[in-house]
């Protein structure tokens, strides 16, 4: 039977629901075959790695591989993360290249390839994903696997004025040349990758989709990933009436919540977030007693300046909002530095009357999705959100904001704090109609079926369409 082989940085611990996005479609996927998941244990050594370990569960096989100390630095916290994380973002101050970091990425890439084609069958698909991971397909193809592979890109993909500061961009793009089939997130990402195929690569797309340059060809096309929309209503309603989100709602006094979850990155303007907030009591005092701002930002990367510049600023940020707007028996924002369960989220969102979904740049956010799919339908919420999400390009019917306008924000805020129930209905009920259709099962059938469709020892690419194209 053929295998379904995913390859990413980390694997998960488990396939629970509250994994998240790609364990939740991995065990949609287990619905139809068998899978295998490769990648990082997570340990790092201080000699060599080792073979590969084997965990089984179910009907998925899971390939853990240790890295070195020397090549994980590198490799992830350098190149991956100091590199192409703030660069795919258009953080372009923030990369800081460096030539032993990037030969760390690809030592560890080639490391991939050598112990996953040792265990590949030759009917296997392999589905790569994200940008720590750009080089794997061009590594196992120089190893002689011809299996169909697949690249899929969480993250934008920058424009070529953006790419071309990285001194090997065209290393990075001759690599996904490699791929049969290469998908990103918005329609948005793959029109800066044809732009640099015309403009760069000096190549051309073809009228079925294919981008040709450097000799080689690659199918590209847009594949929105997505949540489980009828799951994560659900768990919504169900963890709705558990203690934790019952004692929220009491907290509120009859106050609306506003809330924003995000991870603790630069990326996700949550800076910028909290100023609206500060604009929204200064200029609209109607509003300061008569609602609540949760904010949670779990950490990440805290050993990064750059990080922990921000958990700085945003402390600084709500003790002035509090300070400045804050009463004996209420404080305007709540900001928690920690992790939640994501069903514990669910039953948040439901009791939010706003969802600010606001970051700077990012490829999809499913925070904005998972805060509309846990909506009451006859009492719903208002999502602001940023047009610089690529959820945007979907949820057409949210309050779209440039996040770096405060001003801009802090209007939307005030109209969605006093945004009839008729109007917000309409406008939930569009993007949940929306979301009902282009769930995850239809992400990950969409690009496995495009997938599918070539092989690696095709000759010329067959004309294939992806299902979201025609969405705009």
């Amino acid at each position: 039977m053929e295998r379904l082989v995913i390859v990413s940085n980390r694997v998960a611990s488990s396939l629970r629901a509250d994994e998240g996005g790609l364990a939740t479609a991995i065990r949609a996927a287990l619905h139809r075959r068998e899978a295998m998941w490769f990648g990082w244990s997570g340990a790092v050594t201080e000699g060599d790695p080792g073979p590969v370990r084997t965990e089984v569960e179910g009907a998925l096989t899971r390939l853990l591989l240790d890295v070195r100390r020397e090549d994980f630095d590198g490799y992830y916290l350098g190149f991956s993360n100091r590199v192409l994380w703030p660069l795919f973002h258009y953080r372009v101050n923030l990369a800081e290249y460096d030539r032993d970091a990037w030969a760390a990425y690809r030592r560890v890439n080639d490391l991939f390839a050598e112990r996953l084609a040792a265990v590949l069958s030759p009917d296997d698909t392999v589905w790569i994903h994200d940008y720590h991971l750009i080089p794997l397909g061009a590594a196992l193809r120089r190893l002689g696997v011809g299996n169909r592979l697949g690249f899929f890109l969480h993250i934008p993909f920058p424009g070529p004025d953006v790419l071309t500061t990285l001194p090997v961009h065209e290393a990075l793009v001759r690599a996904l040349f490699s791929y049969d089939l290469v998908g990103f997130q918005t329609d948005r990402d793959l029109q800066a990758f044809a732009d640099y195929v015309v403009r760069e690569a000096d190549g051309l797309i073809s009228a079925d989709g294919a981008a040709h340059a450097f000799g080689q060809q690659v199918q590209a096309a847009y594949f929105p990933i997505s949540v489980d929309t009828r799951a994560v209503a659900a768990h919504a309603v169900r963890t709705a009436g558990t203690g934790v989100a019952a004692r929220l709602r009491n907290s509120l006094s009859g106050r609306k919540l506003i809330i924003g979850v995000d991870r603790l990155d630069y990326t996700k303007g949550l800076v910028r977030r909290l100023a609206a907030i500060d604009r929204l009591l200064e200029t609209r005092p109607q509003h300061r007693r008569a609602m609540v701002m949760l904010q949670i930002a779990s950490p990440s990367r805290e050993d990064v300046p750059e990080y922990q510049q921000i958990r700085a600023e945003l402390d600084s940020w709500a003790g002035r909002i509090n300070g400045r707007f804050g009463e004996p028996d209420m404080i305007p924002v709540r900001y928690l530095n920690r992790r939640f369960r994501q069903d514990t989220l669910f039953g948040f969102y439901r009791a939010s009357r706003i969802g600010m979904v606001t970051p700077l740049r990012d490829g999809m956010n499913l925070v904005a999705k998972e805060f509309v799919a846990s909506q009451d339908t006859e009492d719903p919420g208002v999502l602001i959100l940023s047009r610089f999400a690529g959820a945007a390009r979907e949820l057409e019917t949210a309050l779209i904001v440039n996040p770096f306008d405060v001003d801009q924000v802090a209007d939307a805020l005030d109209r969605a704090l006093a945004m009839p129930l008729e109007e917000r209905r309409e406008r939930h009920a569009a993007m949940m109609a929306q979301l009902e259709v282009h769930d995850v099962h239809a992400w990950w059938t969409s690009f496995l079926r495009a997938l599918e469709a070539f092989g690696a020892s095709s000759v010329a690419a067959r004309p294939i369409v992806s299902e979201y194209a025609a969405w705009h």
